[in-house]
């Protein structure tokens, strides 16, 4: 299997985030991608490659274009007003408050484009997650050259970016953004089942009212596990996507034999809208040692999570998510794509 993955991502690195109100250092940090490296090639998992010429028309077809320019220009604005630390949003639009308008003020803006205030933005953001979405999308075209997997192995994540909001670390939906990829060079059907123990709410939002992409999500339940607000059993899509949204919400401290219970019923959902491409949001914060997750799998259930997704028989990309037990992070991945390779 082909691991795509540049040092790019090092150019993010938030200084704190807030975690519950509390001022924290940072989860997402370059670490667990240095971590993720070095346990892939010492399982001798595959090859690891740059990202190669592709082209970057999918993000514009699954994010706003306005959007996209403010990321573009986000630090730059900041530090013009004279701020040298990190981005945080302090302000929101909610319900009854207009989105439609660009305001001209930054730190409103800036809300507008968010939904959490543990999301910094930093000097490297843009840079960092662009060169993620082009990971992902060389990693895709890999795949649709006939490769059986490959995995792209970037940070930021991002499942929590939506068709106009960053949150949860996420900027850009590099998921989405290999899907539609996928879809624009001719397949019909793809599907993105999402392992994160945070509900892929970015992803959902992007394809909730398509038939072209299934989204399948495993996560904590949103009554009491962030990002809230989506990720509820009846969420089954809308219009022309009813019936392709699928979500799998599960209490904390759920056991192995209940989480697989969920892969399963969602791997016969995979089965039966056969799709020509199947994306793994890898997150392994289902970890029983993750410091932000509540699920309780152990090492050995990453290698039959890898398993039961090759069991699928379909042409794969993994994605690297969330998995914040930085010393951990690693092995849970290469577990994952050594029993996708050898079972």
């Amino acid at each position: 299997m082909h691991i795509f993955y540049s040092d790019a991502h090092r150019a993010h690195a938030g200084q704190f985030e807030f975690f519950r109100g509390e001022k924290v250092p940072c989860f997402e940090k370059p670490e667990r991608a240095d971590f993720v490296l070095k346990a892939v090639q010492a399982a001798g998992i595959g090859p690891v490659l740059p990202a190669s010429e592709v082209s970057m028309a999918p993000l514009s077809r699954v994010h706003a274009p306005r959007y996209l320019a403010f990321l573009e220009r986000a630090w730059e604005r900041w530090t013009a007003l004279g701020n040298r630390t990190d981005a945080i949003p302090s302000v929101w639009p909610i319900r009854g408050f207009r989105s439609d308008v660009e305001p001209d003020n930054f730190q409103a803006q800036l809300g507008m484009y968010s939904f959490d205030s543990g999301t910094p933005f930093t000097a490297g953001s843009w840079q960092a997650a662009l060169s993620g979405a082009q990971l992902a999308l060389s990693a895709q075209a890999h795949v649709a050259a006939g490769a059986r997997a490959a995995f792209s192995l970037a940070r930021p994540p991002g499942h929590h970016a939506g068709p106009d909001f960053f949150g949860g670390y996420c900027f850009i939906n590099n998921a989405a953004v290999a899907a539609q990829a996928a879809i624009d060079q001719g397949a019909q059907r793809v599907s993105i089942l999402d392992v994160d123990y945070h509900h892929g709410n970015g992803t959902q939002s992007i394809f909730y009212d398509r038939a072209d992409v299934q989204f399948l999500s495993l996560h904590g339940d949103p009554r009491t596990e962030y990002p809230f607000y989506l990720g509820h059993a009846d969420e089954l899509g809308a219009g022309a996507g009813l019936g392709f949204n699928h979500n799998y919400p599960l209490p904390a401290g759920c056991t192995n034999e209940r989480w697989f219970d969920a892969l399963s019923q969602a791997c016969s959902q995979v089965q039966a809208y056969a799709p020509e491409l199947l994306i793994i949001s890898l997150g392994v914060d289902t970890y029983v040692g993750d410091p932000i997750s509540k699920f309780r799998l152990d090492k050995p259930e990453y290698r039959r999570l890898g398993a039961a997704i090759a069991a699928l028989r379909r042409p794969t990309l993994f994605i690297l998510e969330g998995g914040y037990a930085v010393a951990e992070i690693g092995e849970n991945v290469a577990a994952v794509l050594t029993g996708f390779e050898h079972g």
